[in-house]
């Protein structure tokens, strides 16, 4: 089974920046993608980044220009670049690990769909 553990959640002022982090385990397949999606009180999820083994990436336009995901294949490990962070940003983090079946590449766009596993998330808080 597969386990993520994220780091790198805190405090920050708006317009500032944090990175998150993420280490998978126990991963069995070649092909995955990793992502993230934040959970605010109140709110719907929202997916917001994911990218595949080949680096190929998705953003949601809610973070497209301020948030950069990258991968690491060899560590399995993803990491999140937050800057220019709002207070709208404020949520908990989640890591999400996507089987080869969980996305697809359709034209240059990267979609990755429900994750198969998830980690226990990270709070991030941006204040005004």
């Amino acid at each position: 089974e597969v386990q993520l553990v994220e780091s790198g959640g805190g405090l920050v002022q708006a317009g500032g920046s944090l990175r998150l982090s993420c280490v998978a385990s126990g991963i069995a397949f070649d092909g995955y993608a990793m992502g993230w999606f934040r959970q605010a009180p109140g709110k719907a999820r929202e997916d917001i980044s994911c990218i595949n083994t080949d680096g190929d990436t998705y953003y949601s336009e809610s973070v497209k220009g301020r948030f950069t995901i990258s991968i690491d294949n060899a560590k399995n490990t993803v990491d999140l670049q937050m800057n220019s962070l709002k207070p709208e940003d404020t949520a908990v983090y989640y890591c999400a690990y996507y089987k080869p079946t969980s996305w697809g590449v359709f034209g240059s766009h990267l979609m990755c769909k429900r994750d198969d596993y998830r980690g226990q998330g990270t709070q991030v808080t941006v204040s005004s």
